[in-house]
């Protein structure tokens, strides 16, 4: 049976942790920031986990399956 190959888009966009959980970065902080409460921009700058019901497909466009 052939390797498993990693979608390249999902290696870009999310991070695996050593627990197994799939972390991400938040939308939203490309432009317009000047509009934006402080607050919300600290938000949106931490890596956030993904919900569970996401997980199991990304970990398997990750080949972590």
């Amino acid at each position: 049976m052939p390797k498993m190959k990693t979608r390249r888009s999902a290696k870009k966009r999310f991070k695996i942790t050593p627990t197994g959980k799939v972390k991400f970065q938040r939308a939203g902080m490309r432009h317009n920031l000047e509009k934006m409460r402080g607050k919300d921009k600290r938000h949106l700058s931490d890596e956030a986990d993904l919900a569970p019901e996401h997980t199991k497909r990304v970990r398997r466009m990750l080949g972590k399956a």
